[in-house]
């Protein structure tokens, strides 16, 4: 038999997650734009409010990734991923070739568009990515997704510590950086990743928990990493190409898991062990088995459909699913779209925003800000899933309270950021950060939501309120400096916060019946089990 590294094999499924991991690492590009809109706003002689339209496209590309779910049910992942890393390779190719000088800045319309196709590309590379890793690891959907996502938090502070560690926080080579490194991350998910069959066995199961296990302590120690080498204040050279080598490297760790395996697999092929030929055996009834209950369930449902089935989908309970159709008729639907856009659409403000928020207050580099903000953003995530996980177990909690939380937080750190105290930047970069992480995990639900959120936030009011402070400079832009510049923005957007506190308290009144029920039922499962075993 020998060493196997066919997409089937152990090996090969777990290099493919491994490659997937990658590409998750490097797909948040979306909230690097802090990094070089400065140099956009001079090079293109933008007001604010032109500037943040950009950024607006940008996000607007974020919405079409409608067109990505759809093309996932009829193309294989490799033709996926190939499209999204060569958008963006155009998308941010042209921006590079802007902002580095090599052509003449184009027309903005044109701008649009191709900010617009960099930030849709990584809506094809999470399709590919999340869609391919749940069929793989289809019991083990839970931990997949909080992997995936997670890496996805911390690849925006990843790109910018990098940049920062070899480029000097140029933005032509961050942009440069935008367009290559996530091109040739793909190739290698194009060539290792494909959908295979999921695990057969409960100790299959087991093993694939712990390898998670292991991929969760990888992103945890890769985020301290991080945050350590930002609070630790301006490196030299030497040390800051020792951080980028060790910091490759532990993105590279994960690797030792399919090569584990492939050793596994050599040493049970040398003393002639038949479990390769066992799971072959095995795969075959487990594709009928998974069908057999869709079959079965189709009568039951059917005999429902008139009496029951519109009742429940009047009813909408959180983590059903429902069409968008289904959705919009909902009164619950529109509470969370309207909470969500006060949370999620003032945290994109700010990080679109912060290049300037920075230097209106005296920072020349505002990387530290945006790296800050992704890192948090990872631990937001973690432990938004967790501690409501927990609370939900213990006492049946409403997860929009963790919404409504993450809102009052989100205002303080608004209003600390309006006073424009020492030290408020960072304080507030770490709460939009978390904040935005909290509110990140229902982030696929409400897509379409984002560029409103953008535009309404970040478009509008930051950039009309900004040109009314600003002062033209002689190329045609303008020019703010000070704590006037953002003041009465911050304070907009933690009056939104509040209304958006309001909403997610109503909706967890409206939900908490719903949760009741899930506590009620994991209780009685919970002391049946003990009761069968005494």
């Amino acid at each position: 038999m020998g060493f196997q590294l066919s997409p089937t094999s152990p090996t090969g499924k777990w290099l493919g997650f491994v490659t997937a991991v990658w590409v998750q690492a490097i797909s948040g590009n979306n909230y690097t734009f802090s990094n070089y809109s400065d140099a956009l706003k001079s090079l293109m002689a933008l007001t604010q409010l032109q500037l943040n339209n950009l950024s607006v496209a940008k996000d607007v590309g974020k919405a079409f990734g409608l067109l990505a779910g759809l093309a996932s049910d009829r193309l294989p992942t490799p033709i996926i991923l190939l499209i999204g890393s060569v958008e963006g390779f155009i998308g941010y190719g042209v921006q590079w070739l802007v902002v580095s000088r090599r052509i003449q800045p184009l027309p903005y319309w044109q701008m649009c568009i191709f900010l617009c196709m960099g930030g849709n590309s990584t809506t094809w590379m999470n399709t590919a990515i999340l869609v391919t890793c749940i069929r793989n690891f289809r019991k083990n959907r839970g931990p997949v997704s909080g992997i995936l996502k997670g890496y996805v938090g911390l690849s925006t502070a990843i790109f910018t510590d990098l940049c920062s560690a070899l480029f000097s926080d140029s933005p032509s080579s961050f942009l440069l950086m935008l367009a290559v490194v996530p091109f040739l991350v793909c190739l290698t998910a194009i060539i290792f990743l494909r959908e295979v069959p999921p695990s057969a066995t409960s100790s299959e199961e087991k093993e694939e928990s712990r390898y998670f296990g292991a991929f969760n302590i990888v992103a945890v120690v890769v985020a301290v990493y991080l945050l350590a080498f930002d609070v630790t204040g301006t490196h030299g050279r030497l040390f800051s190409q020792a951080f980028a080598i060790i910091l490759l490297i532990l993105l590279a760790s994960p690797l030792s898991i399919p090569l584990y395996l492939a050793v596994q697999n050599v040493n049970r092929s040398n003393s002639k062990s038949n479990l390769d030929i066992e799971r072959h055996v095995i795969a075959e009834p487990l594709l009928a088995q998974e069908t057999v209950p869709e079959i079965e369930k189709k009568p039951e449902a059917a005999a429902q459909a008139e009496e029951g089935v519109e009742i429940k989908r009047r009813r909408p309970v959180i983590g059903e699913d429902h069409t968008i159709f289904e959705a919009l008729r909902t009164i619950d639907f529109w509470i969370l779209f309207v909470s969500f856009l006060c949370g999620v659409g003032t945290g994109l403000a700010v990080m679109n925003n912060m290049g300037q928020m920075g230097l209106a207050l005296g920072y020349v580099d505002v990387s530290i800000f945006v790296s800050l903000t992704s890192i948090w953003g990872f631990f937001g995530r973690i432990l938004s899933g967790s501690v409501s996980e927990y609370f939900i177990k213990k006492g049946g909690t409403p997860r929009p309270l963790w919404n409504a939380a993450s809102q009052i937080l989100m205002a303080v750190g608004y209003i600390l950021m309006a006073m424009a105290l020492p030290g408020s930047l960072y304080i507030g970069s770490i709460v939009v950060g978390i904040c935005y992480g909290v509110r990140g995990l229902i982030y696929n639900v409400l897509i379409l939501n984002l560029p409103l959120g953008s535009f309404l936030f970040s478009g509008l009011l930051a950039g009309f309120l900004y040109d009314a402070q600003a002062t033209r400079t002689a190329g045609g832009g303008n020019t703010c400096i000070g704590a006037h510049c953002y003041r009465l923005v911050f304070v907009v957007m933690a009056i939104a916060c509040i209304i958006g506190f309001g909403l997610d308290v109503l909706l967890a009144i409206r939900t908490k019946g719903v949760y009741s029920k899930i506590y009620a039922t994991k209780k009685s499962k919970k002391s049946s089990t003990v009761s069968n075993r005494h």
